[in-house]
């Protein structure tokens, strides 16, 4: 009896271990987040796919279901290196459709194994569909979480049985060797959890499931801060960029010039707005009255469209509210990335000849009724598209000045600042 004693007493702990580790594992390694792979999906895929038919693409529930994840993984990312690698499986899956399929080099394997996951998933039901979208945004996988508090109540409920499996075990062992033992009361629920808590080896194991659940808590929250993907206030003026970049293919830089050539891409002045809306007034769509959000810019500079006059007394700013909001200090120069690294980026991003290089960090900005904050923009978001773009420098002036300054270097002759860019007004005026 000693030994069975003995082996409860090795399982009690072994199954204490088991369900610590647990705990932590869970905590630590999320579960693949359907919620942020349908938001994926729907701005990456869904254009080409459907889940339960073929469209431009096959059908990807039963498709997904069908390959290796490892192989749909580098699939996904980018088809073309596998075609060119000679992979018989990407060969005959590239025939499929005359259309070719975007390379999403930008995308993580965990954003990917996300998509894979909804895709398999399927599309939740309807009445669930809005606190799925809600939920998106929190950063949290709800799905970990129910899994932490699952797995925390199952290691309770096992470290109960088994406590009480030993202190039965006990009691026969000492009524083999005779002692006398009193008649256990039965005991309320209450004096049963106030009893639970006297056990010290139970206290811990308490202890540390709260310290790791509040820790994981701590943890994601602290990870999240400061990211805001998905982020889309409203504006005073329901400027529609699907309608502008999009119906109307109105290019970036007509309003966005200083992208091209300053630090800032600069806010459209309400001038630029006129060049057409003094002319367009979409009152087709509103009985013969000026659209209202169009009437909004004219009330901002002060134009009469009747008398076509403009009253300067009157003219007030709009208020937009900033989307893409870096930290003060980092520093990002849009004329550097759309001009200098524009052929890097578009390789690296996978962006087609007809889309403007905006989109590899806005996103598809000509399919946004309203803008939103697309890329992560975090540092290590950046830094992932730094470490693997390849630069083409051969025909790029700013290339040919560095690599003419090195040459100098080389040879011993005299460099000064002002050869590597030195006297370029961002360098001291920031």
């Amino acid at each position: 009896m000693r030994d069975i004693s003995l082996i409860v007493r090795r399982v009690w702990k072994s199954a204490f271990m088991f369900t610590a580790l647990s705990v932590l594992i869970v905590s630590a390694t999320q579960a693949q987040d359907v919620v942020e792979g349908r938001k994926l999906f729907k701005d990456n895929c869904n254009s080409c796919h459907q889940l339960d038919r073929n469209s431009t693409g096959p059908a990807l529930t039963a498709k997904l279901n069908e390959l290796d994840e490892a192989f749909a993984i580098k699939w996904i990312r980018n088809w073309k290196s596998l075609v060119d690698a000679g992979d018989k499986q990407a060969i005959e899956a590239s025939k499929f459709s005359a259309a070719e399929m975007t390379t999403f080099p930008r995308l993580t394997d965990d954003q990917i194994k996300n998509i894979i996951a909804y895709a398999k998933a399927g599309e939740p039901k309807k009445e669930g569909e809005k606190a799925a979208t809600e939920g998106a945004s929190e950063g949290v996988s709800n799905f970990s979480l129910a899994g932490v508090a699952a797995i925390i109540l199952i290691s309770i409920l096992v470290l109960v049985v088994l406590g009480r499996a030993v202190k039965m075990l006990e009691r026969l062992i000492l009524q083999k060797q005779g002692v006398v033992l009193a008649e256990e009361d039965n005991v309320s629920f209450g004096a049963g959890i106030k009893g639970l808590f006297k056990n010290k080896k139970f206290v811990f194991f308490f202890i540390l499931c709260l310290i790791v659940t509040l820790g994981s808590f701590g943890w994601m929250g602290m990870w999240n801060t400061g990211v805001h993907t998905g982020y889309q206030p409203v504006q005073p003026i329901k400027f529609s960029h699907e309608l502008h970049a999009g119906t109307n293919q109105i290019d970036c830089q007509y309003c966005h010039a200083g992208a091209f050539k300053s630090k800032n891409s600069t806010i459209p002045s309400l001038n630029v707005c006129m060049n057409c809306h003094k002319s367009v007034q979409a009152t087709e769509k509103y009985d013969g009255e000026i659209s209202p959000e169009i009437q909004k810019i004219y009330t901002a500079l002060g134009y009469d469209p009747a008398t076509m006059t403009y009253d300067h007394s009157k003219e007030k700013p709009v208020e937009w509210v900033r989307v893409h909001n870096l930290p003060d200090f980092a520093y990002f120069n849009h004329s550097q990335h759309v001009v200098v690294g524009e052929e890097a980026i578009r390789k690296e991003k996978g962006l087609k000849p007809n889309e403007p290089v905006c989109f590899a960090c806005h996103g598809p900005v000509d399919t946004m009724d309203e803008i939103y904050q697309y890329s992560p923009l975090t540092m290590k978001w950046c830094i992932n598209c730094h470490k693997d773009a390849k630069l083409e420098t051969k025909g790029n002036a700013f290339y040919d000045k560095i690599i003419e300054a090195h040459e100098k270097i080389k040879k011993g002759e005299k460099i000064t600042p002002a050869a590597l860019g030195g006297l370029e007004c961002g360098k001291c005026h920031y």
